[in-house]
């Protein structure tokens, strides 16, 4: 603190003594511009050693003072001080940026300097002093000339329009107006004998001084004499000429002009003789002049290059300080170090700068608390979602863009038999490479190709002699700026839940189709029974009787045929065919068939204008899925309502929508969930397997249905099928 405080004090002695000279030399100048009391040869020589005192002195200060601070900066150099190679850049270039161009202008200026001192001192005064005279003589007599020519001009006009006349005397007055502007001239006087008739004058003149034309020159002019006279007037001169002519009948008239000169031209030719004389005595002064002058010029050529080098040196130091207590600071934080702080009292940028870098240090340790507290719920999050999926029965496998597996979980590995292997970072091609995987290997490059969320797929995997049914869904993986990043793969274990829906489905099948044969059993056997009797008994009507028997025994026995016919067809479904296809064709066909046969029954359609076609569909099954969904709502409204069929694209899960919706009486909550049940019918003579069907062909085109009741009345079917 010592060592600042004697240096900042050692500064500001040297920069006041500095101040102390430039104010002495400025002092100097002054007296020698306002003094007149010293003699020229005096003055000159006070001047002149005033100065080269003042030189030397400020050379030897500024000269210690850069040298000082240029060992300075090189002693930093070597010790690699940060920034002292910024800071000795910016001192060369500001020395450079004053130096070359004051050096250039100091010789320019010293060349022009002698050069204008020689040349002043050269030039012959005596021809000056006579051309001065010349010059002045001749704008006299200029001036005369000009007077005398408007003279002239104007009595010859007068003469020969006879305007002396007393009747043309009003027009003689408005002419000489007139002239009195138009020729710029000062005066205009017009006499008759020794009477004034009249004079103009011009206005801006110093009326008070005027003085008019004295009667013996008038007379002297009207004998013929030559009017000539230069007057004083204020601080000018008028310059007066004359003419004089006689008219018969009216006698002598004079017309005399005036032309009045602002300045009086003698006193300027006494005041350039004195100049001249004061040129003399300077002419002895002529090398002590110029040397003075030179050495102001050095002097400030001086001030400037220190001035410029001194601004490098401050300007260095108020930005390289800053850096490299930023420096230091920096390094500490890259230690880890977040409690350090940049202390200093700049106030500009580099002030703003270091209060940003103080504020970053805060907020990097705000933000590394609080990174510290995310980390930890984050590893607490992994941990228990780890927890449970390693403890729930649904199979998750999650893939990267590229197909790479990233994770999977036990219930996966168990459903599909991959204990024991480590799998993480394979391709899904590698890892269900065997041949029994190919539906699931398909089902997923067809997520991963078109990016889509699939449903519930039922997929078998046949393994170590046993058959295991999955429902397998995709549900792509986006990121937050909705760029694709994977899928999510998820597996359930359908086995035990089929076999137990398949017990139950098969229970009720088994009611049904009891059921159902049980009807037209029982018209067989009394019909067989009739049979019987008639025969035992002989009767006459006995072979109407067989006959009416055997009939209602055929007919029956095609009911029972026909039911199992409708089984062997819904068994010997046909497989679908993708293929591209207008989905709005296929309605419009379907839709066509129906037209004209109910004249109650009305078809409104709405069709997706912004539907991506054509789809990956097999026209005949779906014109046959939505030829049912439209015989049941036909049926449901017992043919009377209106049938709604209506199409929608969802962009963002690229999954067309399909409805066909009713205003019958809508479905009952008990068989919401039985509907698409094999052999299970609303209806009285219905075989329960249409839904199923159209369940069927919906399943195998990636697709889901479903259905809900709507208000205030009716039922709606909902397809969803992928774009």
């Amino acid at each position: 603190m010592k060592q600042t405080s004697a240096k900042k004090r050692g500064s500001r002695i040297i920069g006041a003594f500095i101040i102390l000279l430039i104010i002495l030399f400025f002092t100097v100048l002054f007296i020698s511009r306002e003094s007149q009391e010293f003699s020229p040869t005096s003055l000159t020589k006070i001047l002149l050693s005033s100065l080269q005192i003042i030189f030397l002195l400020l050379l030897l200060i500024l000269a210690l003072l850069l040298g000082r601070n240029l060992i300075k900066l090189q002693i930093e150099r070597r010790r690699k001080v940060a920034g002292s190679h910024f800071k000795t850049k910016l001192v060369f270039f500001f020395t450079a940026l004053s130096f070359i161009p004051t050096l250039l202008l100091f010789l320019f200026a010293s060349d022009l300097i002698s050069r204008n001192i020689e040349s002043w001192f050269q030039t012959p005064l005596d021809k000056i002093l006579e051309d001065t005279q010349n010059v002045a003589d001749g704008f006299y007599r200029n001036s005369e000339e000009i007077t005398y020519h408007y003279a002239q001009v104007l009595s010859r006009t007068i003469k020969r329009q006879n305007l002396v006349a007393p009747e043309n005397r009003v027009a003689l007055r408005e002419y000489i107006r007139d002239k009195l502007s138009e020729y710029r001239l000062d005066e205009i006087g017009i006499f008759l004998e020794d009477e004034e008739l009249f004079t103009y004058l011009n206005p801006a003149l110093p009326l008070q001084d005027y003085q008019d034309l004295k009667k013996n020159i008038v007379k002297r002019a009207q004998l013929g004499e030559l009017l000539r006279s230069i007057e004083p007037l204020g601080n000018g001169e008028m310059i007066r000429r004359g003419v004089s002519f006689s008219l018969p009948g009216i006698g002598n008239i004079l017309v005399a002009t005036g032309k009045f000169l602002a300045q009086n031209y003698a006193q300027r030719i006494a005041n350039i003789t004195a100049y001249v004389d004061r040129y003399g005595q300077l002419k002895v002064q002529k090398v002590p002049v110029k040397n003075t002058y030179l050495m102001m010029l050095a002097i400030i050529t001086l001030l400037i290059v220190f001035a410029a080098t001194w601004i490098g040196f401050h300007l260095a130091k108020g930005i390289t300080v800053p850096i490299e207590k930023l420096d230091k600071a920096t390094r500490e934080v890259s230690r880890g170090n977040l409690a350090v702080r940049v202390e200093d009292s700049a106030t500009d940028e580099l002030g703003t700068l270091i209060e940003s870098f103080n504020q970053m240090i805060n907020d990097l340790k705000e933000s590394q608390g609080h990174i510290a507290l995310k980390t930890s719920e984050l590893e607490d999050r992994k941990e228990y979602i780890e927890t449970i999926l390693n403890n729930i029965q649904t199979g998750v496998i999650t893939l990267d863009a590229a197909g790479l597996v990233t994770t999977i979980n036990p219930s996966a590995r168990d459903m599909l038999v991959l204990s024991g292997r480590d799998i993480v970072g394979l391709s899904y091609r590698d890892v269900l490479g065997d041949p029994k995987y190919a539906e699931i290997v398909k089902t997923i490059e067809w997520g991963l190709k078109n990016r889509y969320r699939l449903s519930d797929k039922e997929v078998r995997i046949s393994a170590n002699g046993q058959s295991t049914t999955v429902a397998l869904a995709l549900s792509p993986l986006r990121t937050p700026a909705n760029e694709f990043a994977g899928v999510i793969v998820v597996l359930d274990d359908l086995t035990q839940l089929i076999k137990a829906q398949r017990i139950a489905a098969w229970k009720e099948i088994a009611q049904r189709v009891a059921h159902e044969i049980k009807n037209p059993l029982t018209p067989i056997q009394l019909s067989a029974e009739r049979i019987i009797k008639n025969l035992q008994k002989r009767e006459e009507r006995s072979s109407e009787v067989i006959q009416e028997g055997a009939r209602t025994i055929i007919q029956e026995t095609r009911t029972i045929k026909s039911l199992v016919d409708e089984f062997s067809t819904f068994a010997r479904m046909p497989s679908v065919r993708l293929q591209p296809a207008d989905l709005h064709a296929i309605v419009g066909q379907v839709v066509a068939l129906f037209e004209g046969i109910f004249e109650e029954i009305r078809f409104e359609t709405l069709l997706a204008s912004d539907l991506a076609t054509p789809l990956q569909l097999d026209p005949e099954q779906m014109k046959r899925a939505l030829i049912n969904l439209i015989d049941n709502a036909i049926e449901a409204m017992n043919k009377k309502g209106t049938v709604r069929i209506a199409t929608a694209f969802d962009k963002s899960e690229q999954m067309v929508r399909i409805e066909v919706s009713d205003t019958g009486p809508g479905i009952s909550s008990e068989d919401l969930g039985k509907l698409f049940m094999p052999h299970f019918s609303t209806k009285k003579k219905g075989s329960g397997l249409g839904l199923a069907i159209v369940s069927q062909i919906v399943s195998e085109h990636n697709g889901t249905i479903g259905v809900e009741n709507i208000k205030p009345n009716g039922a709606k079917f909902t397809i969803r099928i992928p774009a």
